[in-house]
């Protein structure tokens, strides 16, 4: 199965429903990601992002509905499970171990590799993110909001997801700084990456991603390639500030 660009499918979510208690967060989502694509979800706060990530990564499962990563239906595996299956995930927040250290962060992150693969996979990290090398014997709550940022991102690589969760990862940073994380995303793909973003600078998510979906309270309200959602007058006004 392919998705409408031509790239095979990694992720489908097909009519998902879900809820927080009696609460309905999701009312039907629908949607693809292809493999090594990037994909956004854009909408206003509430419209069902965050809640369609944790449900992709299994810390919140749909009530209805079927979630299938590479084939395998994964609606009700648990988030543990998931990560050893490929799925990496950096939440809103960072969620960082605050007393633990960078070095031991990260490790926190490869708890499903063995050790000459952690080794690996820490090189690629810092490589990645020259700051984190200079801070691995740091505390995770010193650092500052755009290290800890590259740390929460760090740390979800170390696992080598094939399919990479990233919610808001430009909250709080300054411009230069969020320049500096998209293009680090941007070079995640390019290694083979496959990336969900959701993130609040609609413009900036729009140009580093493939295709995209607009959410709104629940449900998809529309989807393109980046490039339309951009040209798009109603995108335009909504989430890129145009009057």
């Amino acid at each position: 199965m392919t998705t409408g660009n031509g790239s095979e499918v990694m992720l489908r979510l097909d009519n998902v429903h879900a809820y927080y208690g009696r609460i309905q967060a999701l009312k039907g989502i629908t949607m693809e990601v292809g493999k090594q694509e990037i994909v956004t979800l854009l909408g206003s706060n509430g419209a069902g992002k965050t809640t369609t990530l944790k449900t992709v990564s299994g810390l919140l499962h749909p009530r209805s509905g079927k979630v299938t990563f590479e084939g395998r239906d994964i609606s009700k595996v648990p988030a543990h499970k998931l990560v050893k299956a490929g799925i990496g995930h950096a939440p809103e927040g960072r969620r960082i171990f605050s007393r633990l250290s960078v070095l031991e962060n990260l490790q926190m992150g490869a708890y499903t590799r063995n050790h000459s693969e952690m080794r690996e996979d820490l090189d690629r990290v810092v490589t990645l993110f020259p700051r984190l090398q200079e801070r691995l014997k740091q505390a995770g709550g010193t650092l500052s909001g755009g290290e800890q940022q590259m740390l929460a991102i760090g740390r979800a690589l170390m696992s080598r997801p094939r399919l990479l969760l990233l919610d808001e990862p430009s909250l709080g940073l300054s411009p230069i700084l969020v320049q500096q994380i998209f293009s680090i995303i941007k070079e995640i793909n390019a290694q083979g990456t496959t990336i969900l973003l959701v993130e609040q600078n609609a413009l900036q998510a729009l140009t580093v991603a493939h295709r995209g979906y607009v959410l709104q309270t629940g449900l998809v309200n529309l989807s393109d390639t980046a490039a339309g959602l951009a040209a798009n007058e109603g995108v335009r006004k909504a989430y890129l500030g145009e009057d």
